[in-house]
C-alpha cells in the first residue's frame, strides 16, 4: 500500500491572558495530551494571532490588541510548527515595527511564514513544503480587518478570491497537495455566512485539497467536495478566551491524510482549553462533540441550507442586536474618539461586518421577516449560551 502522509493543522495561537505564564515557563505543556498527535505529523501548520515583538505601541484599531514576547517563540519550536500563517486580524497590532519583528523572530527560529509580507506580492505568495514525501503548497488569506491588507505596501493577503484561484491551479498543474488557510468570517457563530461558503467553494473547486478556517473562535462544520475538503472553522487553538462559554474553550486539530498526491481521509482531534492549556475530548465528550460537528455541517448538504443558517442568525441578532452594536460604538466615539472611529471604520470596510449589518437590516424591512427552523434556531442560542461546567449561565 502506499505510505500516506500527514499534515495537522491548528487554529488561532497566541502566548497571552491565562495562557502566557505557561508558555513562559514549560511551552510543551500548553499543548498536553495533543502533544503525540502533532508530533505525529509530518507537517504542522498553525496560525500565530499575534504579534511576537518587544514593541510597546498598538495601533488604534477595531478590536483587542495581541502580541506575546520574542521568547513565546518557544511554544511553535516546541512542537515544532514548521509553518505559520500570519493573514490575521492580529499580526500588525503593533504596527510596522512589531510586525517586522515577528518576521524576524520567527524566521530565526525556523518558523516559514505565509499569508503576510513587505508587499502584496509577498504576502500572496504560496509557501512551498513538504510532508513526508508529498510536495505542499500553503496559501493564507483573510478579510483584511483594519485596513491590512497589503495594496502595495505590508499586509496581509486579502479577499484576493481570484488570484488565489489562480495559485492553486498552477500548484495542482505542477503536481502539489494544495492547503489554503483562510482567517475570515463572523465572530462566534455555528454557521458561516453565505458569501464564506461561495468563496471557500471557489477555492476549493479551483482545486485546492483542502481549505481551512479560522478566525470565528468557534468550531463550524465541514464539508467534501468532489474528493476535496473544506473545514470551515476549527475554532481556537492555544488561544484563551475571556468567557465561559463552552464553544470558545472548544475546538479541534485536522489531521489530513495524503496517498498518492490525493486526500485519503481526515481525522478531526477535539480538545477543550483552560488556564493551563489544552486537553484532548475523549470517550462520550469525544463523541457528544462529533455529533455536534455533524448537526452544525448538515446545513451545508442542503441546497437552501447555507441560507436557511445564516437567516437563524440574523434572527438572533435581530434589530435590537445591530442598536446595541451602533450604541456601543457612538458610546466609544465619545470617550475614545480613536478607538470609536476605528470600530465605526471597520464595520462599514471589512467583509464580515459589512454583511451582517446589511443583511439584518434587510430582513428588518421585511417587516415580517421569514421564520427560521427551530432547530437552526436552537444551535445558534446554545453556541451563546452553553457554559462550560462550573460557568455562570448567559442569558438568551
Amino acid at each position: 500500500m502506499t505510505r500516506s502522509d500527514t499534515i495537522v493543522v491548528a487554529a488561532d495561537w497566541a502566548p497571552i491572558r491565562a495562557l502566557e505564564p505557561v508558555f513562559t515557563r514549560t511551552p510543551e505543556a500548553v499543548y498536553g495530551d495533543l502533544l503525540p498527535v502533532l508530533r505525529a505529523a509530518d507537517l504542522r501548520l498553525v496560525n500565530c494571532e499575534c504579534a511576537l515583538t518587544a514593541a510597546r505601541r498598538p495601533v488604534w484599531k477595531s478590536g483587542a490588541v495581541f502580541k506575546g514576547l520574542p521568547g513565546h517563540v518557544a511554544g511553535l519550536t516546541a512542537v515544532p510548527f514548521e509553518a505559520a500563517t500570519l493573514a490575521n486580524n492580529h499580526v500588525f497590532d503593533y504596527g510596522l515595527e512589531g510586525f517586522r519583528e515577528t518576521l524576524d523572530v520567527l524566521r530565526r527560529a525556523g518558523v516559514r511564514t505565509v499569508g503576510a509580507g513587505p508587499t502584496l506580492d509577498e504576502a500572496a505568495a504560496p509557501l512551498e513544503l513538504t510532508a513526508g514525501g508529498t510536495p505542499v503548497t500553503v496559501l493564507a488569506f483573510g478579510e483584511g480587518e483594519d485596513l491590512t491588507a497589503s495594496t502595495g505596501g505590508p499586509g496581509v493577503c486579502g479577499w484576493e478570491i481570484d488570484r488565489l484561484a489562480a495559485e492553486i491551479r498552477k500548484a495542482k498543474a505542477r503536481g502539489r497537495f494544495v492547503v489554503v488557510v483562510a482567517h475570515a468570517g463572523l465572530e462566534y457563530i455555528p454557521f458561516p455566512p453565505p458569501y464564506v461558503v461561495a468563496a471557500y467553494r471557489a477555492l476549493s473547486d479551483a482545486g485546492a485539497d483542502a481549505v481551512v478556517g479560522h478566525h470565528p473562535h468557534v468550531p463550524q462544520g465541514l464539508e467534501t467536495r468532489s474528493g476535496r475538503l473544506i473545514a470551515y472553522s476549527l475554532g481556537n487553538f492555544a488561544f484563551f478566551q475571556l468567557s465561559d462559554l463552552y464553544y470558545r474553550k472548544a475546538g479541534f486539530l485536522l489531521e489530513l491524510r495524503v496517498r498518492g498526491g490525493r486526500l485519503a481521509s481526515h481525522t478531526v482531534h477535539p480538545y477543550r482549553i483552560s488556564e493551563s492549556g489544552l486537553r484532548s475530548l475523549r470517550g462520550n465528550e469525544s463523541a457528544a462533540f462529533r455529533r455536534t460537528l455533524g448537526r452544525i455541517s448538515r446545513p451545508l448538504r442542503s441546497k437552501g441550507g447555507v441560507e436557511a443558517a445564516w437567516q437563524a442568525y440574523l434572527a438572533y441578532y435581530g434589530p435590537e442586536g445591530f442598536k446595541a452594536e451602533v450604541r456601543g460604538i457612538l458610546d466609544r466615539m465619545e470617550t475614545e474618539p480613536r478607538k470609536g472611529a476605528a470600530m465605526f471604520r471597520n464595520r462599514i470596510t471589512t467583509l464580515q461586518h459589512r454583511e451582517l449589518w446589511r443583511d439584518a437590516l434587510t430582513r428588518s424591512m421585511a417587516g415580517k421577516p421569514a421564520r427560521v427552523p427551530a432547530d437552526l434556531a436552537g444551535t445558534v442560542r446554545e453556541w451563546f449560551t452553553r457554559t462550560v461546567p462550573g460557568g455562570p449561565a448567559q442569558r438568551p
